[in-house]
């Protein structure tokens, strides 16, 4: 029972107790004075009547109109003349007068007896008769039963303003009460709120002031893990001198993106390189040779904004050689990104981004998930090698050692994959997710899609989401394929996770779709979670709006291959989330490699600090299970679990 409820049952209970009593001792003080009141009445009525009597007592119509004249005029049970020589009753008269609405429980109660009088009748010197009189404490009663519903009443009226204006003050002294609970509950949604206007009562200005410092402390801790663990990812995964990835960084996502064909997409890999470093230190000097791989790095970056899925593969790998990895460009995107950054780095001497413009050369090579990643760099070194041999153009690209000058069937595909979306020829598939100490529990299953082909092959996502990237279906897809997933979540109790796209995200109509599609299963909610990968995050305000819906619809969000943006977990931590999934570059080789337990050890002190769960993506080998599950990572997800197959 609440406080509050408590609070307003004490004070209703108290004012019982005091009506109660009250009325006890007003009772005692009252019975006493009608008992001396009735016996008064009675004594009294048998004194008049027998003076009366006196010279009449020998004439019997006459004792008995006196007699009655008496009576009718109050309240008496009986009166009685007797004869005193024959002990005879002469005239008697008794009725039981009206209750006047007074209930039989409130006289038993209150046990009022009737009181009696008694007078002698004299015949000049001698006693001839006795006169009896019983009054009837009916109208004490009465009165009695009037004074109780007067103070009844007057406690409930005093019962409702003491209740109400109790209430309202309960109701204000109590409001910092209720902010603290809105606070608790806001630490378990990873959010830090504190009260800013302490209440005025010293009792709960302390525990208020308390509540505040621990919510502080609680918010520099978690930032303070947030800034260790992006400096450590500073430090390991970024150069230090343009601010774009290492080498380090760019082999982790090289080898997590040509290797993986389940997650990961087609693409391409350019190499570009700055000639005669070595020269250009000498004779520009290391600052002005320093700001002019600062320039081309920036060149790089503004040239692959139109490609978000590039924004965190641009690397620097040494000296004047940098690298763009482009998950999901077709060859028409590659080369029209190729000529554009042969456009901007000859006009940064003309535009005054640096004092000139630097010579460099291009290597384009495409890539499929599955490749050697060693071959895929084979390849791109022959492009780069080619460029530089060829004169005037300073880029190549080659396919396993030719030059190609065709892309892929752009007009197949369009008809395979609408006619595939309009007759949901796409199956669905399942990975398990388990937790990293016993792989025998299952966390959740991950939904996939394989599209399949007129042999009746299953194709990997990662051969077709590009194009249907291309074509601008992809909300079409995840519409698709929540429809599939709801209807199969219906033949079994296991819980679920989905992937949502960008373009479902920023397209109204389709979330629409998505939530509408939610409402016709309310029997699933807590069941089903939708994740959303690092790279395709919308703004802020758009983030808290989905999860909002999702959690009022009773379906919960998530984060998958995250890592990259490590900074902006603040701004996560008050979403709610149901868990974020570590990207699997990070993960690859963890047990071998310790930079990477480096910052996936404060990355787990920084989400277990709000109480966020981790899941390691791509996880591989025994060898990594185990470093994973003593650094607290509370599930794994890969082929050392299970690969993705049809639900069983």
């Amino acid at each position: 029972m609440s406080l509050f409820k408590q609070l307003l049952i004490a004070i209703c209970l108290f004012l019982v107790v005091a009506f109660a009593g009250s009325f006890v001792v007003s009772l005692e003080s009252s019975r006493a004075q009608y008992v001396n009141q009735l016996r008064s009445h009675a004594q009294d009525a048998a004194t008049s009547l027998a003076l009366s009597l006196t010279a009449n007592i020998d004439d019997p119509t006459m004792v008995e109109l006196m007699v009655t004249s008496i009576f009718d005029s109050g309240y008496y049970a009986s009166i009685r003349v007797v004869d005193l020589a024959t002990d005879a009753v002469i005239v008697e008269r008794s009725a039981t007068p009206d209750n006047q609405g007074v209930p039989q429980w409130f006289t038993d109660l209150i046990g009022l007896d009737p009181a009696g009088g008694e007078a002698i009748v004299s015949k000049g010197w001698q006693q001839t008769a006795r006169v009896e009189v019983v009054s009837h404490p009916m109208f004490a009663l009465a009165k009695l039963w009037q004074s109780a519903l007067g103070s009844l009443g007057w406690l409930v009226l005093c019962g409702i303003v003491s209740g109400a204006l109790g209430a309202m003050l309960l109701r204000r002294q109590l409001k910092p009460l209720d902010y603290m609970v809105a606070q608790s509950q806001a630490i378990g949604r990873r959010e830090f709120l504190t009260l800013p206007e302490l209440p005025r009562t010293p009792e709960l200005r302390r525990v208020v002031q308390a509540m505040n410092q621990m919510v502080e402390k609680l918010k520099a801790l978690f930032q303070e893990s947030t800034e260790r663990s992006e400096k450590l990812r500073v430090e390991s995964y970024q150069d230090s001198l343009t601010g774009l990835s290492n080498r380090r960084y760019f082999d982790m996502q090289l080898k997590a993106h040509v290797s993986n064909q389940e997650e990961h997409l087609d693409g391409y890999l350019l190499l570009l390189r700055v000639q005669d470093l070595a020269g250009l230190n000498s004779r520009l000097g290391g600052k002005r040779t320093d700001a002019l791989l600062i320039a081309v790095a920036q060149v790089l970056l503004k040239q692959c904004e139109k490609h978000p899925k590039t924004r965190n593969l641009i690397s620097r790998s040494r000296g004047g050689e940098f690298a763009v990895l482009a998950p999901g460009m077709s060859n028409k995107e590659a080369l029209a990104l190729v000529h554009e950054i042969e456009q901007a780095l000859h006009a940064l001497g003309a535009t005054g981004a640096s004092d000139v413009s630097p010579v460099a050369h291009m290597g384009l090579a495409p890539y499929t998930p599955g490749e050697a990643p060693l071959t895929l760099l084979a390849l791109a070194d022959q492009a780069l090698a080619l460029a530089e041999t060829q004169g005037e153009q300073t880029w190549a690209c080659v396919e396993n050692g030719v030059v190609t000058r065709s892309g892929d069937d752009e007009h197949t595909w369009r008809l395979v994959l609408d006619h595939a979306l309009s007759h949901g020829s796409f199956e669905l598939f399942f990975q398990p997710v388990v937790y990293a100490r016993d792989i025998k529990r299952v966390m959740h299953y991950k939904a996939l899609s394989r599209l399949i082909n007129e042999q009746g092959e299953a194709i990997a996502a990662g051969r077709f989401l590009p194009w249907i990237e291309r074509f601008g279906w992809a909300s079409r897809l995840d519409v698709m394929m929540l429809q599939q997933v709801l209807k199969h979540m219906e033949t079994h109790d296991q819980p679920l996770a989905l992937s949502l796209s960008a373009a479902t995200l920023s397209d109204s109509a389709a979330l629409n779709q998505v939530f509408e599609a939610l409402r016709q299963y309310p029997k699933l909610r807590g069941r089903l979670t939708f994740e959303i990968g690092e790279e395709q995050l919308p703004e802020q305000a758009v983030l808290e709006k989905l999860t909002r819906r999702l959690q009022e619809a009773g379906f919960s969000l998530a984060l998958q291959r995250f890592g990259g943006r490590f900074s902006m977990i603040g701004n996560l931590a008050h979403l709610g989330l149901a868990y974020l999934k570590i990207d699997g570059s990070y993960i690859r080789a963890i047990d071998e490699e310790s930079h990477k337990r480096l910052f996936i050890e404060a990355v787990q002190r920084a989400a277990h600090s709000i109480d966020l769960p981790l899941i390691a993506e791509r996880v591989e080998t025994e060898g990594e299970r185990q470093v994973i599950a003593e650094m607290g990572i509370e599930g794994v997800q890969g082929q050392l679990v299970g690969d993705p197959a049809p639900w069983k």
